[in-house]
């Protein structure tokens, strides 16, 4: 099965690389944009069928490996 964890800063946390897209992005003449914020995605196949299994090992993974947990919020999707 497919999965996808998605990593972000946690409100409040300050963003450079945001920062820094956002000024190339006004300085390319797109307009609109009030605000960036970046963070990653995991893409990950697991083994096996068991939806809850497979969720409760990507919680982990995250809380140990992908995620700084102190700064970063995640989420685990089973898509």
């Amino acid at each position: 099965m497919k999965a996808r964890v998605t990593v972000t800063l946690k409100s409040g946390i300050l963003d450079p690389q945001g920062k820094a897209i956002e000024g190339a992005l006004k300085s390319l003449g797109i307009e609109g944009v009030a605000s960036v914020r970046q963070g990653k995605v995991f893409d990950i196949e697991v083994a096996g069928a068991d939806r809850a299994k497979a969720e409760a090992a990507l919680k982990d993974a995250a809380d140990k490996l992908l995620a700084n947990t102190v700064i970063e919020n995640y989420r685990v999707e089973i898509v």
